[in-house]
């Protein structure tokens, strides 16, 4: 079966940095060379670019363009923004405070395109990220170490 890894913005963020550590480097580097098809989502690259963009960070900016073109890009739907809406609701709701009241809350539009990609694919999603702690109470996301690039 062919799984999907998502990239969240912390680890494809440090992904773009000029020096990575050996063990990120060879990860990446590895990502994607086997059964696993590997998308960034357009809200992780909005959120990377617009920092980038500020610090005026061209080289990180042509690392994220490189691996937005080799892996390929999740475009933010109606669908997805909606059941982000439900997704935010509902653990606001049960008291899961995933942002502040106003903030758009990337998170949980990540976690409704991984949620509706999984249904539409009928495959598994996982998303690879620094932080699992939010993201885990809505979809499988995994520490990217955790994560065996080579699968």
């Amino acid at each position: 079966m062919n799984e999907l890894v998502l990239l969240d913005t912390g680890l494809l963020g440090q992904g773009t940095q000029p020096r990575l550590f050996a063990d990120q480097k060879q990860w990446f580097a590895q990502l994607g060379l086997r059964s696993r098809t590997v998308l960034i989502p357009d809200i992780v690259d909005y959120e990377i670019r617009r920092e980038l963009l500020r610090a005026g960070k061209i080289g990180s900016i042509q690392r994220l363009d490189k691996f937005c073109a080799t892996w390929g890009t999740v475009p933010i739907s109606t669908e997805a923004l909606q059941r982000a809406a439900v997704l935010w609701a509902d653990s606001r709701r049960q008291g899961r405070v995933t942002s502040p009241p106003q903030a758009l809350d990337a998170d949980i539009i990540l976690a409704a395109q991984a949620q509706l990609l999984a249904e539409q694919e009928r495959t598994p999603v996982i998303v690879a990220t620094t932080n699992v702690r939010r993201l885990s109470w809505f979809v499988d996301a995994r520490r990217w170490s955790e994560i065996d690039p080579d699968e």
